[in-house]
């Protein structure tokens, strides 16, 4: 089915929109005159645009932007050199707390129109204390094209292909930048002294101190890595991954890196996860403390908990702290960490859920995926009195809230900004049981 204009024929090769609001996934949405929507990325709210139509659907459309008419009051020139064509960033055209207001309306939406919530007026929306340069971990792509090397993030709306991407790149963090870009013109013609193969994932992490790892997935073999660090003195650490799911193994360079995260210290070793922003992530951290009003002796399930940053800190506030984790290093690190009171359980939360309740609080900090239905059904048969659920998704946790819903009700909502010049959005939900 083609647009039509109002007079009911076939449009030209372009069509006018007036984008009204930012969708999921940064793209800006407009009504065709046949009253379909229609998602033009690079447009903000209150934008005159002329498109291309260049996919349609019985209900909607998708358009590639032409050119502005009428720039709307939030829109500014983005300053990254990469914006027009680089997926890395999708709303770094719009100003600032334009960006925030988008994303406190994206999870408002998700969570009325998939979890059915009546919310009240505005969630908050606690911004980053930085809006670039905050990423402490940078994935790049690598793609070896016959004897050209391009390396970077996938092109906008072109997945199957990698925008070349130098260390003028404006979100990561000031030492992974450089190192990047020491990497980028020491790794030999054809990128030789990496492991061999067509397509490789480079990730870049620093620690607060500013040492840098590299882990490289994918490709075959081991590639040079001694001379690799001696050529980039900048990169302490590399480790390296042959397939999907294998466990990374340091090649060469320092085991681990010291990492100062808030009042805890972490070893940052192969691809242990932490919020890749360290500022907004302490605000976020805050927030769980706050909600989580520790008593002494009180039964905590940390669930999904990583190194256990939460369940430390709960139980050096005197509560009695079970934290669950399927990653087998993580759960050492958080062990070899563990205060009185915290134990961590290896293994997958819908298995150890069940056995680790009752309690009166649970924390949940599911992956993008959200929480496993039978971890929901065990909250469901033995209830704490209080779920705070943190989540990267607001789909999943619309999901997983209404499927909660029987057994509890939402107290609070708050959002948090840890990826800016993005459509991710956190949030934090705060559960009471409502079934006794």
């Amino acid at each position: 089915m083609a647009l039509v204009n109002a007079a009911g024929a076939l449009p030209g090769p372009s069509v006018q929109l007036r984008i009204e609001q930012i969708a999921a996934g940064g793209a800006g949405v407009g009504r065709a005159p046949d009253g379909r929507v229609v998602f033009v990325h690079r447009t903000a709210p209150g934008d005159l645009v002329e498109v291309e139509v260049v996919e349609e659907r019985k209900r909607w459309a998708r358009g590639r932007l032409l050119r502005v008419l009428q720039p709307g009051a939030h829109r500014r020139p983005p300053p990254c050199p990469f914006y027009e064509r680089c997926g890395g960033c999708t709303l770094e055209h719009l100003v600032y707390q334009a960006q925030l207001a988008a994303k406190r309306r994206m999870a408002a939406d998700a969570l009325e129109r998939i979890g059915g919530l009546v919310l009240p007026q505005s969630i908050p929306m606690t911004g980053s204390p930085h809006e670039f340069n905050y990423r402490n971990r940078v994935s790049f792509r690598l793609r070896r094209l016959g004897r050209t090397v391009v390396a970077g993030f996938h092109q906008l709306e072109r997945p199957a292909h990698v925008l070349d991407v130098d260390q003028r790149c404006l979100l990561p963090e000031r030492p992974v930048a450089d190192a990047w870009g020491e990497l980028r013109v020491s790794w030999g013609p054809g990128a030789q002294l990496l492991p061999a193969g067509a397509s490789l994932r480079l990730t870049l992490r620093s620690s607060l101190a500013g040492q840098v790892a590299l882990l490289v997935e994918g490709g075959q073999g081991r590639g040079q890595p001694e001379e690799l660090l001696r050529r980039v003195p900048a990169i302490a650490a590399l480790w390296r991954s042959e397939g999907r799911g294998a466990p990374p193994v340091l090649a060469v360079g320092v085991e681990e890196l010291d990492e100062t995260w808030g009042d805890e210290q972490v070893a940052l070793n192969g691809d242990v996860f932490l919020q890749v922003n360290r500022t907004a992530a302490a605000l976020l951290e805050a927030q769980v403390l706050a909600l989580a009003r520790t008593e002494a002796g009180m039964r905590v399930v940390d669930a999904y908990c990583g190194v256990g940053l939460h369940a430390r800190r709960l139980a050096r506030a005197g509560a009695v702290v079970t934290g669950l984790e399927v990653d087998g290093p993580a759960v050492r690190q958080a062990a070899a960490a563990a205060p009185p009171g915290a134990t961590f359980l290896e293994g997958r939360v819908e298995d150890l859920l069940p056995r680790a309740l009752p309690a009166q609080l649970v924390i949940l900090n599911p992956p993008r995926t959200g929480v496993h239905g039978a971890a929901l059904e065990a909250l469901l048969q033995q209830p704490p009195d209080r779920i705070i659920y943190i989540s990267c998704d607001p789909a999943t946790l619309a999901r997983d809230l209404s499927r909660l819903a029987s057994g509890f009700a939402v107290q609070s909502l708050h959002c948090f900004d840890l990826f800016p010049q993005t459509s991710h959005v956190e949030t934090v939900a705060e559960l009471a049981c409502s079934t006794t």
